[in-house]
């Protein structure tokens, strides 16, 4: 791979700033100031700084967002801030783009990922990777709530969900869901269809991943390897 692309890639330097930055002396590859911007380098095995910084290179990047609402789940909007803008330029730079979505109101869970394999994946309906979300409403759901949904609830429309899981409170105008599809505002239309109106909807796991409590909404970190293991069983 050459030096320039590297630099690229990785969401630091474009291939311009990157001959510039070689010009200034502020990249070095295995400890030598570099000449060329397009010297060949070993992404895996060379070090490689700029401004004396290692850059560590990564083929694909996992990023866990606590979605916040007012964003929306898309990589470019002229109206409307995306989860995107949310994220350090160098993140962005590195071509993210939500792994599923989430309505501009919904916060919790999101994945961003460049990884368009696994987000296919995870999304195909043939693997039905579970999203649990909870969920307030502003009207008590009928007693025989969760039998409904787990044999599959008939939206007002006449659409026929999948089977889901729904655990209620005690009293019964909130809890959590568990989908293993994603329709357009589908849990808003499940219950609606059961007599009541979604005040809060929150995603708190995603495919065995579950959002990380200490994350305040807009903030994100890099998933862990135990966390990544969890999605990639579903890669195709």
């Amino acid at each position: 791979m050459r030096l320039d692309r590297f630099f690229s890639d990785m969401g630091v330097l474009s291939r311009t700033e990157c001959k510039r930055a070689v010009r200034a002396g502020d990249v070095s590859v295995n400890g030598r100031t570099a000449q060329k911007s397009d010297t060949p380098v070993d992404e895996y095995n060379d070090v490689i700084c700029y401004k004396g910084e290692h850059i560590k290179y990564e083929r694909f990047t996992y990023i866990m967002l606590n979605k916040p609402a007012g964003y929306i789940s898309a990589t470019d909007d002229k109206r409307k801030k995306t989860v995107l803008d949310l994220l350090e330029p160098r993140l962005a730079a590195r071509g993210l783009f939500p792994c599923g979505r989430l309505d501009i109101d919904t916060t919790g869970l999101l994945i961003l990922t460049n990884d368009g394999q696994i987000a296919h994946a995870l999304l195909s309906p043939k693997h039905h990777a579970d999203k649990v979300y909870r969920f307030e409403c502003d009207a008590p759901l009928p007693s025989d709530s969760p039998e409904r949904v787990r044999e599959g609830l008939v939206l007002d429309d006449g659409y026929e969900c999948l089977s889901a899981d729904l655990f209620l409170d005690d009293d019964r105008t909130g809890g959590e869901i568990t989908l293993r599809e994603g329709k357009f505002h589908q849990i808003k239309r499940m219950v609606s269809a059961l007599g009541a109106g979604v005040t809060y909807l929150e995603r708190i796991e995603f495919a065995g991943v579950k959002l990380d409590s200490s994350l305040e909404r807009g903030e994100y970190r890099a998933l862990t390897e135990q966390e990544l293991a969890l999605l990639e069983k579903y890669r195709i």
